[in-house]
């Protein structure tokens, strides 16, 4: 515990107070109004349909960057002071990224009527938004670009900024939008506004090296390719897969019950992204690099266990008081015509809290660079998210997709529990061990 507390103190806090913590409570207030705003002036239905194109857009949006931006940002920290591998670097990324978004582009422009009916079912045709959406990814594709460079150079303060603004411009976009012309208007939003930010980051970018001149085709690296795609090929996984489940189960639980229903799961996983983001932000910045830089058994343990005495019980105790205050949750954040949504907290909450008890030592995939372990679990998820979805859909309504999500994560937990078994209840083989153990 001390470890943690210590190591939180000295190193996390900082990176949260120039990073993390202002861009997230940001983040949080403008998801707040902006569900608010779709309640009141859209409704569930709106809502459901408005989750199937932010899915939609995540998958498409990853798959243009081809997931590389965490790859990205661990090479720049590592060359940006080598001006040849720097070239080699951003000039792979860059015609990677261009090859790929263009690609992108051109398949959802061309089929923007079949992905409308597709996504939207047999509600009106939508094809304009996905033609909007096509026209917008570039602008996101270099965002994320500029985004990772930036990283990678540790520009921290400048991306807490850039943060900041970006989602205010979004939210008052998509407040202007849903004011103005309702569902289409959140639509719109949805597509236009994460490419809006590019014109701030490119403010950004600008100032610092002339890192266009380094874009030489020339200096394409296959030896790089192969680095960036372990990276590319999880987040892909991640990015894309799940999305695309998420819409079929919302599909899915507006056909067998109704596009209303649909639309109080959505408001529930709206809420739960709320509440995780803090979570999941303390996880990324302690637990990866902290897992990163141990190697022994012993350690890895510690760090995991030291995790679930201290932050865990907090996280618990605040998935309690979500409970218990779920009402006043839902008129807050939605409207009354949200009430039926109480009855899908507990399934959920209970889902997030064995959700991060996985994820947190799950993370050893990523620290020890274990990709297989990692893309054939979230597999594994996936599939077991979907076909668990269908079965409790079927015989508890909308409430059935939270059973599922708790089912799913639990069966994951326990996959990572026989993977990681050894390393977190070996027995203390002497004297000293034992002795570490307990002064930690």
């Amino acid at each position: 515990m001390r470890r943690l507390l210590d190591y939180i103190n000295n190193n996390v806090l900082f990176k949260v107070a120039s990073l993390n913590s202002a861009s997230v409570l940001v983040r949080i207030i403008a998801g707040i109004f902006t569900s608010k705003a779709i309640a009141v002036f859209i409704g569930p239905e709106g809502m459901a349909l408005i989750g199937n194109l932010r899915n939609f857009t995540t998958s498409v949006q990853s798959f243009a960057t081809l997931g590389l931006y965490n790859g990205v940002v661990k090479y720049i920290a590592e060359v940006k002071n080598k001006t040849v591998e720097l070239s080699k670097l951003i000039s792979t990324v860059y015609y990677l990224g261009f090859f790929a978004t263009t690609l992108v582009c051109f398949f959802v422009y061309y089929n923007a009527e079949y992905i409308s009916s597709t996504v939207f079912l047999s509600y009106n045709n939508y094809t304009y938004v996905f033609k909007i959406l096509a026209l917008a990814i570039p602008f996101y594709s270099l965002n994320m670009l500029t985004f990772s460079i930036m990283n990678g150079y540790s520009k921290y303060r400048m991306l807490l900024m850039i943060n900041i603004i970006g989602q205010v411009l979004g939210l008052l976009v998509t407040l202007i939008l849903i004011w103005q012309n309702s569902l289409d208007g959140a639509l719109i939003s949805v597509v236009i506004s994460p490419s809006l930010i590019f014109l701030i980051t490119f403010v950004g970018i600008s100032n610092q090296k002339n890192l266009v001149s380094l874009i030489k085709a020339d200096n394409l690296s296959l030896d790089l390719i192969k680095k960036l795609s372990t990276y590319s090929m999880m987040a892909l996984i991640s990015l894309i897969a799940l999305p695309l489940i998420m819409i079929q189960i919302r599909n899915y639980i507006a056909n067998t019950i109704g596009m209303q229903e649909a639309g109080f799961w959505e408001g529930m996983n709206r809420i739960s992204s709320y509440y995780l983001m803090f979570v999941s932000s303390l996880m990324t910045l302690y637990i990866l690099p902290r897992l990163s830089e141990i190697d022994g058994v012993k350690e890895f343990r510690r760090e995991i266990w030291s995790f679930y005495k201290t932050i865990v019980p907090i996280f618990g105790m605040g998935l309690l008081t979500i409970y218990f205050l779920r009402p006043f949750i839902i008129t807050i954040v939605f409207s009354e015509e949200f009430k039926p949504m109480e009855d899908l907290f507990l399934w959920q909450l209970l889902g997030d809290l064995v959700k991060v008890l996985s994820i947190a030592i799950a993370y050893q995939f990523i620290a020890k660079r274990m990709y297989w372990h990692f893309i054939i679990t979230e597999v594994f998820l996936v599939i077991m998210l979907y076909t668990t979805s269908l079965y409790f859909i079927d015989s508890h309504g909308a409430r059935g997709a939270t059973i599922a999500h708790f089912v799913s994560y639990l069966m994951y937990y326990g996959v990572i529990l026989l993977i990681f078994g050894t390393s977190l209840f070996k027995v203390v083989e002497n004297t000293q061990d034992i002795t570490e153990e307990h002064d930690e």
